[in-house]
């Protein structure tokens, strides 16, 4: 009796793990990224009055321009939409814009039109969509993740059932 308990926990635990194998097989993982997200080119110190924020940023992710010694302007890129610089009262202008989803990763150059002025910076677009962090709960499972969780469920009941039944029937019986 022994023996079929032990078999039909070990099976049981082989279940688990082989329902849950497709789901870790398909997660995939970033591709090795060589770039360091804080180190700037040449003029990335904001030498010129302009500096991004972070430099190196994900396709659909958001980038902080910010020019100093500018009351307001407007700032172009291939990677984004054309935005307005608004004025602070120290001498800066800011404007937080929105990486295309879809534009081709690499490295780009903006355009502060700043008075009759233009300056120009570059920043680097990374592929993918970046983590989408945040308060926790954010995100809903996937349906793959669903069926796993499901039939895990269904197999501890069935397993839990069964258990119950064997145990009910073996109590009756006097040795």
């Amino acid at each position: 009796m022994r023996a079929a308990r032990t078999l039909a926990v070990t099976a049981t635990a082989f279940a688990a793990v082989g329902l849950a194998a497709p789901l870790a097989a398909a997660t995939t993982e970033p591709g090795s990224v060589t770039v360091n997200a804080y180190e700037a080119p040449r003029g990335g110190d904001g030498s010129n009055g302009v500096t991004v924020s972070p430099f190196a940023v994900h396709q659909g992710g958001l980038l902080t321009i910010s020019a100093r010694n500018c009351a307001g302007g407007t700032v172009t890129s291939n990677a984004f939409p054309t935005t307005t610089l608004s004025g602070n009262t120290n001498g800066a202008s800011t404007a937080t814009v929105r990486i295309y989803n879809h534009v081709t990763p690499g490295q780009y150059n903006l355009s502060v039109q700043c008075g009759n002025r233009t300056l120009t910076q570059s920043f680097r677009v990374l592929a993918g969509q970046g983590a989408q962090g945040g308060i926790g709960g954010s995100l809903a499972p996937s349906s793959t993740e669903m069926a796993v969780g499901g039939s895990l469920v269904a197999a501890a009941a069935l397993g839990g059932g069964l258990f119950i039944a064997r145990r009910r029937r073996m109590a009756g019986v006097k040795v």
